[in-house]
């Protein structure tokens, strides 16, 4: 019954959004006017921001580039602090920039970006370049671009001056492609900040003009192993013998691709090494074992991720994969740890409501409906530490394609529209009554 209402709600708020779309006001059109104005300003500063190496471990690097956006969002009325992370982290930390004018009367809005990149300061690629309407470089997109849409938007209404009686928090974490162990400690200002908000905005890639992200699936990682005894081969499968730990480790593997399957879960096998004497680095993810075709073996490690959409299919699948590992083979055992890293953003009705606001400032800027993109076609992102506190929206940054790749690219034929939408997103809900 509850799913039933679920999808009856969702229809009638797209069919509601569909029909009831608001024309573009006078301000909105200002607004508009501003970004068109600031383009070239743009896509200036985001040169300037991509030729800095920001790779997660830059600590240097990825202060650098937050000093600059710093001073950006400084200058139009954001107060800028730096939440530094302990030493022992090897993170550079993360610039929040917060704007609080008065006593609220809309929505409290809390934007996500990322200072970082997967490009470190030995990485190749480092240089932005331009060809035509095309951009490439490290993080153009995934994510200095996003960035950038999050300050010029929000600097189209401050000049508006429609940034009155409204809290803002602009949230750019310095590690978002490799989180900091703990979590706990890495991602506590960010979900302190939501909790102080209404709705969270995610700048992350966005999948096209017609989509936008309700819901993003968790990642977390899982190792199990397996032991067996060490003997002659040819008594394996005897009663004194049993079966090894690669047959143990084979019979869990086959047992988890026959079992578990089921919508929107992903658990990838990606690393295996077994035999006599075994090992296996985590930091590098790499192994290496010895063992000789007549010794049974005595040890098999496998590492793999697992990806869920919500906490309840998460604690499930986690049950039935401890309950496949300890049903073990005759003179074997097996053990599973599990590291669930990022948590879900699970597809609420709230969202929804975001993403009707959204629809409706994209067909009022004559660009078409917006859909609800597939969570399984997504990875996942910092908005998810978030979406349990808050309703929110993610997918909404720039348009390319090849990211962590030297491929790495923008379409800038989209790059204005992107950024108009966002700010005309960002104006309507903090008009809108909490």
């Amino acid at each position: 019954m509850k799913v039933i209402k679920f999808i009856s709600f969702i229809l009638f708020i797209t069919i509601s959004a569909h029909l009831h779309a608001q024309k573009l006001t006078q301000i909105e059109k200002k607004v508009i006017k501003l970004i068109d104005e600031n383009n070239n300003q743009a896509i200036d500063l985001l040169e300037k921001v991509v030729n800095i190496n920001s790779g997660s471990l830059n600590v240097l690097g990825v202060k650098k580039v937050g000093d600059i956006f710093a001073d950006e969002f400084k200058a139009i009325g954001f107060k800028p602090t730096w939440f530094e992370m302990p030493e022992t982290m090897g993170r550079a930390g993360h610039l929040f920039c917060e704007l609080n004018t008065g006593i609220v009367k809309g929505k409290k809005i809390l934007l996500i970006g990322h200072l970082d990149t997967v490009f470190e300061e030995n990485s190749l690629f480092q240089i932005f370049k331009r060809d035509s309407m095309v951009v490439y470089g490290p993080g153009v997109t995934d994510m200095k671009g996003g960035d950038i849409i999050i300050l010029f938007a929000l600097k189209a209404l401050h000049d508006a001056g429609v940034l009155k009686n409204t809290q803002i928090i602009v949230a750019y974490s310095g590690d978002e492609e490799s989180a900091g162990n703990p979590t706990s400690i890495s991602r506590k200002d960010l979900i302190d900040a939501a909790k102080r908000s209404d709705i969270a905005l995610g700048f992350e890639g966005a999948t096209g003009l017609n989509y936008a992200t309700v819901a993003r699936r968790s990642s977390g990682s899982w190792r199990l192993e397996t032991s067996g005894l060490r003997a002659h081969s040819a008594g394996v499968f005897t009663e004194n013998v049993g079966a090894g730990a690669i047959y143990e480790m084979a019979r869990i593997l086959n047992l988890f691709y026959t079992e578990l399957p089921e919508q929107n879960l992903t658990f990838n096998a990606a690393t295996i090494v077994g035999g006599t004497l075994v090992d296996f680095d985590e930091t590098q993810s790499k192994g290496s074992s010895f063992g000789k075709n007549n010794i049974v073996p005595q040890k098999a490690i496998a590492n793999g991720d697992i990806r869920c959409l919500t906490e309840e299919q998460i604690n499930n699948t986690v049950e039935k994969m401890k309950v496949i590992v300890a049903k073990n083979l005759p003179k074997t055992s097996a053990s599973i740890t599990f590291d669930l890293k990022y948590p879900p953003m699970a597809p609420t009705i709230g969202n929804y409501e975001v993403l009707k606001v959204l629809d409706g400032v994209s067909q009022a800027m004559g660009q078409g409906n917006v859909d609800a993109y597939d969570p399984a076609k997504r990875g996942a992102g910092d908005i998810s530490f978030v979406a349990k506190y808050v309703d929110g929206l993610d997918g909404l940054g720039t348009m390319g394609g090849d990211s962590h790749t030297p491929k790495e690219n923008m379409d800038l034929t989209h790059f204005k529209d992107l950024t108009k939408r966002a700010a005309l997103l960002i104006y309507r809900l903090i008009n809108t009554k909490s």
